[in-house]
């Protein structure tokens, strides 16, 4: 019996099963992928194995056997780290990482300062690299239960062969089961549900690629079926709202993560927007209105609110796109004599700003550098609103008006916190510290508003202008699902997740009474909506969004992951529900729509990627070819 010997396991193929088990693992505890039959189950769990057996493969090429183990090992350590940053990611955005993401450092560094990132990291991250430390163990303490020897060329031969295999294999039953689906590249938790995390970011990089490619490849023609599918969606402005409020002033401001939910809403008995409910009283409210962002969140708010066009589905067009040539809402203003502003307490380089607030044409960014923010007006993400508004008010005093500014507020922002002195109402009471503290950070930012109005009574400025106040993007993401059901008191199924995504919309206009309308739209339509108000026509100009006011404007918001909402049906997670009874329907209910959400995601894109708006003459509808040029 001493002289019999256990079986050895090739290195490779332990590195290789380790990660595969792990990934599987962190696939059901730390992503919430929507699991619909057993394929979708099985598809879910082989995904990453062609990819970690194409990796680890690569060491068999290796003739030293140091050189081979310590590839294996600093593979296997950058691929969990990968997939972590994934799980890290997702814990706030509900979203996988992208390459463009990845290069939005300029952001990093306020996230740290927010206390953002550290609210996303737990002690038990450690177990992300258990694999690795187990191999680390077994190579340096226990080497005889591995085999390292290295392979024939045959059997390097038959490894990747059968490495195809197992990816044609993936591939074929993912696409059974999920027809086209290289071409839903809005959807990554489709994507990663099929062909796995890894081969999802190496399909990222060819995506980026691609990108980049198409903007030397466009050329005018590229516009011609775009913009007839824009003429033909028109929505002509309301005569009796036409012009309302030319010449005034337009103050617009981003209520930050702030969902339609808590307006007329309390929290332990007591109102967590009594402001903006008296306020709402006499202005025109939008109850059904959606946001429309991406990964680029407020950004990508800033983005559909001043060019009425989409955001692109993989990082922030703010980043990836900020040199492209843009016909905004604050270029339009600038042309009728309007002095145009972006006004945010925050470093001038976050979201690049700095550099995207030229492209779009505003005359001028107060940044940071224009406030004074110290430790005792600031917390979390920056200076809290009150004194932001209060110093804005001084900043719009001194503006030449007619003018257009756009304020974006800070405290309502993850991880929601205030200080006590500035709680005016009591925390929810789940387990879910993060739901529990937004209810606090939510009401800071309706005082704050209160405030803000009373002072532009004050200053002479309120009678003048038309006030906007729009929210940005959700701010309790669907994993704090339960804590929010518990709020709602039921559960928060797909349907009910998708109607979380409204957020309010507020338009004051002096001397108009308020009034309550629940036609669906999303922050596509704010370009036209405001620009008609102001009497600016908008007929010729390229634009997905529709006047909110007019009898023409239909009833439907695409949401970038390709979810649409109408009147009656809200398509979301491939399935379609009736609003009446909120369960599914049949697919047929849906179906009218189905092609209008792709082909408007489609087309935006295909503007931003070709940069299109270069060879867009809106004057005289001629589009410029290279060869004219």
């Amino acid at each position: 019996m001493k002289n019999v010997k256990l079986p050895r396991i090739s290195l490779v193929t332990l590195a290789t099963i380790l990660l595969w088990l792990k990934t599987y693992i962190v696939y059901k505890t730390s992503f919430d992928i929507t699991i619909e039959n057993a394929m979708q189950e099985f598809i879910l769990f082989i995904n990453p194995l062609s990819f970690l057996l194409f990796i680890f493969g690569l060491s068999l090429f290796f003739q030293s056997e140091k050189r081979r183990v310590l590839y294996i090992l600093i593979t296997s350590f950058i691929v969990s780290f990968v997939l972590y940053a994934n799980a890290a990611f997702y814990r706030f955005f509900n979203d996988f990482l992208t390459l463009p993401v990845l290069f939005q450092t300029s952001n990093f560094a306020d996230l740290g300062k927010s206390g953002s990132v550290t609210e996303l990291l737990e002690v038990t991250d450690i177990f992300y690299f258990t694999d690795v430390i187990l191999l680390l163990v077994i190579v340096k303490w226990f080497p005889t239960l591995v085999e390292l020897a290295s392979f024939t060329k045959v059997k390097r031969r038959a490894y990747f062969l059968f490495t195809i295999a197992v990816m044609f294999f993936n591939l074929g039953l993912a696409e059974t089961e999920r027809p086209e689906l290289l071409t839903r590249t809005f959807d990554r938790e489709i994507l990663v549900k099929n062909i796995g995390t890894y081969n999802y970011h190496l399909y990222d990089i060819y995506l980026q690629s691609k990108s980049s490619a198409q903007r030397a490849l466009a050329d005018g023609s590229n516009l011609v079926e775009i913009e007839n599918y824009v003429k033909a969606n028109y929505a002509k402005p309301n005569d009796e709202l036409f012009g309302i409020a030319k010449g005034k002033n337009l103050i617009i401001v981003t209520l930050e993560s702030t969902q339609s939910f808590v307006i007329n809403n309390t929290v332990n008995g007591q109102e967590i927007t009594p402001f903006l409910n008296e306020f709402i009283k006499e202005s025109y409210y939008f109850e059904n209105f959606y946001h429309q962002t991406g990964q680029g969140k407020t950004s990508d708010s800033e983005f559909l609110l001043d060019n009425s066009l989409y955001p692109i589905s993989r990082g922030a067009v703010f980043f990836t796109h900020s040199g492209n040539e843009y016909n905004s809402m604050a270029k339009v203003l600038k042309e009728h004599g309007y002095f145009t502003a972006g006004m945010h307490a925050n470093n001038k380089s976050f979201w690049n700003r700095d550099v995207m607030y030229q492209s779009l044409g505003y005359d001028y960014y107060y940044s940071m550098k224009d406030y004074e923010v110290t430790e005792e007006n600031s917390v979390g993400w920056g200076l809290k609103d009150i004194p932001f508004f209060e110093q804005s008010i001084a900043h719009m005093k001194e503006m030449p008006q007619p003018f257009y500014t756009k304020l974006i507020t800070l405290t309502n922002h993850h991880p929601f916190i205030v200080e006590e002195e500035d709680k005016f109402i009591d925390e929810f009471t789940s387990d879910d510290k993060t739901v529990n503290r937004y209810f606090t950070t939510v009401r800071y930012t309706d005082e704050a508003v209160k405030n803000f109005i009373q002072q532009l009574k004050d200053a002479g400025l309120y009678e003048n202008s038309i006030i906007v106040m729009y929210g940005d993007h959700y701010g309790i993401s669907e994993n704090h699902n339960e804590a929010m059901g518990q709020y709602l008191g039921k559960e928060v199924t797909p349907f009910v997740s998708t109607q979380l995504q409204r957020v309010p919309l507020i338009i004051h206009i002096p001397g108009h009474q308020g009034k309550v309308i629940s036609k669906v739209g999303g922050q596509i339509d704010l370009r036209p909506t405001l620009l008609h108000l102001l009497g600016i026509e908008t007929k010729n100009d390229l634009q997905f969004g529709a006047d909110l006011f007019s009898e023409d404007h239909e009833d439907f918001a695409v949401l970038r992951d390709g979810s649409f909402i109408t009147a009656d049906y809200v398509f979301t997670d491939n399935v379609c529900y009736s609003k009446e009874t909120e369960q599914p329907v049949d697919r047929s209910y849906c179906e009218p729509y189905m092609e209008k959400a792709a082909k408007e995601l489609e087309y935006s894109d295909e503007v931003i990627y070709g940069d299109l708006l270069r060879f867009y003459d809106k004057e005289n509808y001629y589009f410029e070819t290279k060869e004219a040029k």
